[in-house]
């Protein structure tokens, strides 16, 4: 399951809806939600459902700080400092995936490679 049952019931009763970003994840927080002493700087509980598979990678940077409370303000609301002009622009991870960077030489990029420069040799047996 995506998102499991139980977090989309506790979503419906508990969540506020803070924002989405860029790939369709919604993000909620609980501010009344109990947390053990010490464990956070701020007691409210912070979440995000994905669209799509539940993979961490696909949380922008400026989600990722809100959500774990490394700013207050989520980036809907101006929390995050703008994007530098030489920042590109967050992709997930691809491992694994039919997108994944393979070099040259890889399996399934053919399995050849270019040859080597002057000063290689392989060692060869004897």
């Amino acid at each position: 399951m995506r998102n499991s049952l139980v977090t989309r019931l506790y979503t419906r009763r508990y969540g506020i809806y803070v924002g989405e970003d860029q790939f369709g994840n919604q993000y909620y927080r609980n501010p009344n939600a109990h947390r053990a002493p010490g464990l956070l700087s701020s007691s409210e509980k912070r979440w995000v459902l994905y669209n799509g598979d539940p993979e961490a990678s696909r949380v922008p940077p400026a989600w990722h700080a809100w959500l774990h409370h490394i700013t207050e303000e989520p980036p809907t609301q101006g929390g995050v400092p703008d994007r530098k002009p030489w920042e590109k622009e967050h992709t997930p991870n691809r491992t694994m995936t039919a997108e994944a960077y393979r070099p040259p030489g890889h399996t399934l990029r053919g399995g050849k490679r270019a040859r080597g420069t002057g000063d290689y040799e392989p060692w060869l047996p004897s």
